[in-house]
């Protein structure tokens, strides 16, 4: 069991360099099953999802070995099509292999996939889209056993812009026949990242990060090397760190226009936030002001992967901000760890409202989710005295060295690995 400890009231001042990014990394993992070839992914981050996609894709019949800070990825002896319960519980994103399988060997049987408790989030969507290439779903005992011995493209539109329906719908389509046009598409970048991994595997597939992709499927498809976008939540907590604690940072390789809303809401508080073409800086000198409302939407809105952490750093601000949480049910787990510290956090159903503290004090807190998490390490910065962060297996989901990152931009952060 590990646990952070954060010692605060220490203004930052240094740079570190933006790991690959998590959300694009996994499904592009289980699009090399589509290539029957070797792949190499550079930049991969080594995180407890990764780890866990390695094993799925292991379990299938696959090798997968780390070089350096590459993974070769080799799907050519692939000699199974079920993905055990266990594997399936450790992430929500095991679902995205549902349809690569499928196109690749036109069966598989999966069960439904785990990950942070945030929630409801059913795969109907997936499977409507399945049903609707060709695929026919049974369930049995908690199993989906899907059959697609024949793949037909047309058009789905989705009833809402999920981003792992419309990774999966991408994969499936690669190995349909004839045009799948995917409409009311989701528009993250991380789709972007997974179409242009496709392509330079040999699939024809246009528009991603609009709301109507196309694949024309039926293409062999072969192994290639691509290196994987930012990571643009890291980035947003790395700068959310910065302006609550102070001092300023420079994010080698962050892209800003892949977090321009959370960029405006810390320059509204008084961050000062800019970029070049290798990254972004960020320089806060001052007590923050209260932001504008914050509501979370689909790309391009405000992610609600950056929500916890914009709060954290607003705990001490002038004011009151008001934040809206429209994606996931269940994603104030934790306010009441922050309230450990002395925030001042009201929570009524989706909405938070909290108003700035003079001061926060250093507290023994848990993570209670991913992201939940990583906000609790950027309160910690603010907080006076040193803050003991339990369950960090959750951060370790998202995030490779968060102490270590946070020592490179002149934090206070170690890391304990107790036996």
């Amino acid at each position: 069991m590990s646990q952070l400890l954060v010692r605060g009231g220490r203004p930052l001042d240094g740079e570190v360099t933006i790991q690959g990014a998590k959300n694009s990394v996994l499904p592009i993992l289980a699009a090399t099953v589509l290539t029957g070839d070797q792949v190499v992914l550079r930049g991969c981050p080594r995180l407890r999802d990764v780890d866990t996609s390695i094993r799925i894709l292991r379990s299938l019949g696959c090798q997968a070995e780390w070089e350096g800070d590459a993974l070769a990825v080799d799907t050519a002896a692939l000699n199974c099509c079920a993905i055990s319960d266990i594997l399936m519980r450790e992430m929500r994103s095991s679902a995205i292999f549902l349809g690569a399988i499928l196109a690749r060997l036109g069966q598989a049987d999966i069960s439904y996939p785990g990950g942070c408790e945030l929630g409801p989030r059913p795969i109907d969507l997936h499977l409507s889209g399945l049903r609707d290439l060709g695929t026919d779903i049974r369930e049995e005992g908690g199993v989906l056993h899907c059959t697609a011995p024949h793949l037909t493209g047309r058009e789905l539109v989705l009833s809402l812009p999920s981003v792992g329906a419309t990774e999966n719908l991408m994969l499936a389509a690669c190995g349909a026949e004839g045009t799948t046009v995917i409409s009311n598409a989701a528009r993250e970048p991380e789709i972007v990242d997974l179409q242009e991994f496709l392509k330079a595997c040999g699939a024809d597939v246009a528009g991603a990060g609009s709301s109507s992709v196309t694949i024309r499927g039926g293409r062999p498809l072969h192994g290639c090397e691509f290196r994987c976008m930012p990571d643009r939540i890291v980035a947003a907590t790395y700068l959310c760190a910065c302006a609550a604690a102070g001092g300023g940072v420079y994010l080698r390789n962050a892209r800003e226009r892949h977090l321009a809303t959370v960029a405006d809401a810390l320059r509204k508080a008084g961050c000062t936030v800019t970029s070049d073409g290798g990254g972004i800086a960020c320089r806060c000198r001052r007590r923050l002001r209260a932001a504008r409302p914050v509501r979370t939407a689909p790309y391009p809105g405000f992610p609600t992967d950056a929500q916890a952490v914009l709060m954290a750093a607003l705990l001490k601000s002038r004011g009151t901000t008001v934040f809206e949480e429209n994606v996931f049910a269940n994603r104030y787990r934790h306010v009441d760890e922050m309230t450990r510290m002395g925030a001042d956090i009201r929570v009524a159903g989706r909405v938070a409202v909290v108003t700035g503290v003079e001061r926060l004090s250093g507290a023994a807190v848990r993570c209670t989710d991913l992201r939940g998490g990583a906000a609790l390490c950027v309160a910690a910065l603010s907080a006076d005295g040193e803050s003991r962060i339990f369950e960090t297996s959750h951060i370790d989901r998202g995030y490779e060295d968060i102490a270590g990152d946070l020592r490179a931009l002149g934090a206070d952060a170690v890391r304990v690995d107790n036996e």
